[in-house]
């Protein structure tokens, strides 16, 4: 599971089909709220805000 800004959002999908060998799902963070988990505000590559989770 990634949270990344826009810029990382094709890195990290290679990342994802590298590591699990299978397409992922990708979630917009500005239009979906969690009942149980806060998602990061900063991208896990970057200091640049979080924007999508691909998972």
């Amino acid at each position: 599971m990634y949270c990344v800004c826009k810029q990382h959002v094709e890195l990290a999908l290679d990342k994802f089909v590298d590591e699990y060998e299978d397409a992922p799902d990708m979630v917009n963070l500005k239009d979906t709220e969690f009942s149980d988990w806060d998602p990061p505000r900063k991208c896990d590559l970057c200091e640049d805000p979080a924007e999508f989770l691909v998972v």
